[in-house]
């Protein structure tokens, strides 16, 4: 049997119906890596229906954790870390590796919506300012109008990050930048890994050809006061007690990022980029 060219990692909580409306497609040439935290509606039992290899953990260990497990069993060339929610589609894996294979680093999707909608899944930097303009928080929303990156079909463009949704890389890049940092239960794992890939010379970036379904619903979205906005909180600590550049301006990020602050929100070319930022 002919080893898959992808692995595809997904980490399940509680979302036995998520996977049955997302992955009921029977066609995955690839292969598809569950890794269950402890779920008690069946999720492990559900992947299994579908196709998937899976990972029982005994208990939740986090998003990052659980991806990392789900990553050290893969075996394929290329990684794709997605959410029970996406809704992969095989046709576009090939110009992610396309991609991969010309410029290395991370790739995702263009995500939309499931009413087809455009969802900005490609990031700028992520000063505290940016984030409270992205939750429509004005005058910051206008102040940051370019911190929501998309990318239109035949196009690609560099992004800081992208959400871990759907996150794609070559195995061997991934592990060489050290994988998901498990400091990070849930949230900012995404913007720490992107920065991180940018540290390594490992440019991110969002695809446009390749549009992939997205049944997104935020949980901290609402203004009551639940455990994810505790967990956010937590995780907002963490990433910006490493990286105060984008919480005090010190020490600058253009300087500490400079290779990302020279290529973000510009368009992906055919010459891939060196270290510094100029084109080899």
């Amino acid at each position: 049997m002919t080893q898959p060219r992808w692995s595809v990692v997904t980490v399940t909580y509680n979302s036995a119906d998520t996977l049955r409306r997302c992955w009921g497609d029977p066609s995955k040439p690839y292969d598809w890596i569950v890794v269950d935290n402890a779920s008690v509606d069946g999720s492990a039992e559900a992947a299994e229906e579908l196709g998937a290899r899976v990972i029982r953990l005994p208990e939740n260990v986090g998003f990052s954790k659980a991806n990392n497990a789900g990553l050290r069993e893969s075996t394929s060339d290329y990684v794709l870390f997605a959410n029970p929610d996406l809704r992969v589609r095989p046709d576009g894996m090939g110009p992610l590796a396309a991609h991969l294979d010309l410029h290395g680093g991370l790739v995702a999707p263009q995500l939309l919506s499931s009413t087809g909608a455009v969802q900005p899944n490609g990031r700028g930097f992520p000063y505290a300012t940016a984030k409270l303009g992205n939750r429509k928080m004005w005058p910051l929303s206008k102040l940051h109008a370019g911190y929501r990156l998309t990318a239109a079909p035949g196009e690609a463009v560099w992004v800081a990050w992208v959400m871990g949704a759907a996150v794609a890389a070559r195995r061997a890049d991934f592990l060489a930048i050290g994988g998901w940092n498990e400091r990070f239960f849930l949230y900012y794992e995404d913007h720490e890994v992107g920065l991180r890939a940018w540290r390594h010379g490992q440019p991110v970036a969002v695809l446009g050809d390749v549009r992939w379904t997205h049944d997104w619903a935020r949980a901290t979205n609402s203004l009551r006061w639940s455990r994810a906005h505790t967990l956010e909180v937590r995780a907002a600590r963490t990433f910006f007690g490493m990286f105060p550049e984008f919480l005090v301006g010190l020490p600058p990020a253009r300087r500490r990022h400079a290779l990302a602050a020279r290529l973000v929100g510009t368009p992906v070319t055919a010459t891939p980029v060196t270290a510094t930022g100029a084109h080899r």
